[in-house]
């Protein structure tokens, strides 16, 4: 395992900590395409509707780690 994997895993829980908050779910593909692989990877879906809230377009699974991280934060602002 790098330690890109490594970073990615801190980060990914230290968001879902973040998004229990909000009662927000972190969600990855189960097999990403090569476009999913290339540019994102994740998306934000409402723990209680089920309703996908963000990273759903340009296509679904289409934001990084940062951009997820990003849209949480400006929640609590």
């Amino acid at each position: 395992m790098s330690s890109r994997r490594h970073a990615d895993a801190s980060i990914e829980r230290r968001i879902k900590r973040l998004l229990g908050r909000h009662n927000l779910d972190l969600l990855k593909p189960q097999k990403p395409d090569a476009k999913v692989l290339a540019h994102g990877g994740y998306k934000l879906r409402d723990a209680a509707t089920g309703a996908i809230v963000f990273g759903e377009t340009p296509y679904p699974f289409s934001k990084t780690l940062e951009e997820i991280e990003a849209y949480v934060v400006s929640l609590d602002a």
